[in-house]
């Protein structure tokens, strides 16, 4: 039974308990953010600063909020994704930390941006984003909202196509922090966390065998890597379709095949959606896919598989496990489409490892910060992670895993930073 409360949407209050032992649990690997939350309890650099986080509900983003809180924020949370809420978090951050939460596992299109709404009306002074939903909702529906705006941060790659779309049109009214860009963003949680927490969420909805798989890897950015990377480990014969010649040429190297999708539809088994773009599967595609081929998609939208031209084809569908929709074809043909063509990985599973999304989310934390110091001064465009808090979070990163490195010497410094020095 769905609860309502003054704390926000949730499923199940019930469910809090379980949901803090969880949130707890992921804790364990996120010595990164405890280090951070530790600061801001002393400091309090937050205090008394609103806002809307537009984020994955799971028991790292409790993290995050937890850690925001402890800098003295206020923050109301809501879904970024309708199938990736884990309910018992919710219930946890809504009745036992007191968080205002509208997030419930399943939600349809119209309660999705009502929660949207509803964590807006908090009137937000920092917004964090998982997409850009909730930017693109306070710039049309809610502009009222946005004078008393200081900044935001972006998560992920397609929030930041999206907001650098705005930006270059002259449309985006407050800087964003793109989290995403940070080196301890995307070249760890967008390749080894996508890539294990992908495999993990197919694994979880088919228990098919990965070993002796063509599978087929749309896009080779960092999380088509990532992707690509873990389904060789398991056995799997990797076929990789991109658009961009450098990053083709990439995946030749790494040693997997090339080719258009057009060609690897027609031998693919298992097919992984990267791009972040639309129609990376299309109708044409489908058309020539084998009996029982497997459709996933690992890109924030739903919209990188042709959902729409598939049910076209389709002469009828059914359930046949949880997050497991087949399509019958005219021909007799069988195709699967998982998690309704959203996040696999949070659809079915349960997102990135927690050691990954520490980083991720250190580098959240330091940027909201960065932005109550800073934000008043910032152009109204996309910026990057400042580099001193990218290298700040991976070192440590490092600390917490007992690993030094090297430092320079001040002849070295001095040789690096000159131009005299030749053979």
């Amino acid at each position: 039974m769905k609860v309502k409360s003054g704390k926000g949407d949730i499923k199940n209050a019930a469910l809090a308990n379980q949901g803090v032992l969880r949130i707890e649990w992921a804790a364990r690997d996120m010595p990164v953010l405890k280090l951070i939350a530790e600061r801001f309890r002393r400091e309090r650099p937050l205090e008394g600063v609103r806002m809307s986080g537009c984020l994955h509900v799971t028991t790292e983003t409790a993290n995050l909020a937890l850690a925001l809180r402890e800098g003295g924020a206020t923050i109301a949370l809501c879904a970024s994704n309708p199938l990736s809420t884990q309910d018992d978090v919710a219930a946890a951050l809504a009745h036992a930390y007191g968080i205002v939460t509208h997030a419930i596992k399943g939600e349809d299109n119209e309660t999705y941006y009502r929660h949207i709404n509803a964590a807006l009306d908090e009137g937000p002074q920092i917004t964090l984003d998982d997409g850009a939903d909730l930017v693109t909702m306070l710039h049309t529906k809610r502009q009222e909202l946005l004078k008393g705006v200081i900044g935001g941060t972006e998560e992920t790659t397609t929030g930041v196509i999206r907001l650098q779309a705005m930006a270059r049109e002259g449309k985006l009214r407050y800087p964003i922090v793109a989290v995403n860009e940070a080196d301890t963003k995307h070249l760890f949680d967008n390749r080894y966390g996508t890539g294990q927490s992908t495999l993990d969420g197919v694994t979880r909805a088919t228990n098919i065998l990965w070993a002796g798989k063509r599978v087929v890897v749309a896009g080779y950015g960092w999380c088509g890597r990532g992707v690509a990377t873990r389904a060789r480990g398991m056995g799997a014969h990797v076929i990789v379709t991109e658009i961009e010649p450098v990053r083709a040429l990439e995946a030749v190297m790494d040693g997997f095949q090339v080719m258009p999708m057009a060609q690897a539809a027609q031998v693919g088994q298992v097919f992984i959606t990267t791009t972040g773009g639309l129609n990376a599967i299309d109708e044409a595609h489908l058309q020539v896919m084998q009996d029982g081929a497997i459709l996933a998609n690992s890109g924030h939208f739903n919209v990188e598989i042709n959902i729409p031209a598939l049910e076209a084809l389709a002469q009828s569908h059914r359930s046949m496990r949880e997050f497991v929709e087949e399509y019958a074809l005219a021909d007799g043909r069988r195709l699967y489409l998982l998690g309704q063509g959203r996040l696999i990985n949070l659809a079915a599973a349960e997102g990135h490892p927690s050691s990954v999304m520490d980083m991720s989310f250190a580098n959240q934390a330091l940027a909201v910060e960065y932005l109550v110091k800073n934000g008043k001064t910032l152009k109204p465009t996309v910026h990057t992670v400042p580099k001193e808090m990218d290298q700040e979070v991976g070192r440590l990163k490092l600390a917490s895993m007992g690993i030094a490195i090297d430092t320079l010497t001040p002849e070295q410094q001095r040789y690096l930073s000159g131009w005299e020095s030749g053979t």
